[in-house]
């Protein structure tokens, strides 16, 4: 079986709290862990968007809706749904690992790493499509 979810790959989280949110694949653990005995990837996504931004708008009005809410966690793989899409975030990939999620305050500090890498990501105007939230 060709491996799907790779370091970089864009999926959607079909079940769960984060259902419908788009999520970057960080690390695949394809084999499973002993704590985890089942097929699962590690994975960054937005569980609030950036808002709508005018060019009426002011400066702090602006930055204030620009902001994104990122999340970490640890998902099976029958709970994702694969795009053709991927995000090349080599910073993503050293930032996250499966030692972050022993300790809350190690999540926590991955977390904000995240978060700041998707607003300059976002702020550069990359992958716009990445920070809109899915319409269906």
């Amino acid at each position: 079986m060709p491996k799907v979810y790779k370091p970089g790959k864009v999926a959607i989280v079909l079940q769960g709290r984060q259902a419908g949110k788009k999520v970057v694949v960080i690390k695949q653990l394809d084999e499973g862990t002993k704590e985890r005995p089942y097929p699962h990837a590690i994975v960054a996504g937005i569980e609030r968007y950036p808002r709508k931004v005018t060019r009426t708008m002011g400066a702090k009005k602006l930055q204030r809706r620009s902001r994104v809410k990122p999340f970490i966690k640890v998902i099976n793989y029958s709970h994702l749904f694969p795009t053709r899409y991927a995000l090349e975030l080599e910073s993503l990939k050293n930032s996250v690992s499966a030692e972050h999620f022993k300790e809350p305050s190690q999540r926590e500090d991955a977390r904000k790493n995240i978060k700041k890498l998707f607003e300059e990501r976002y702020q550069t105007g990359k992958n716009k499509w990445f920070f809109q939230a899915l319409r269906f």
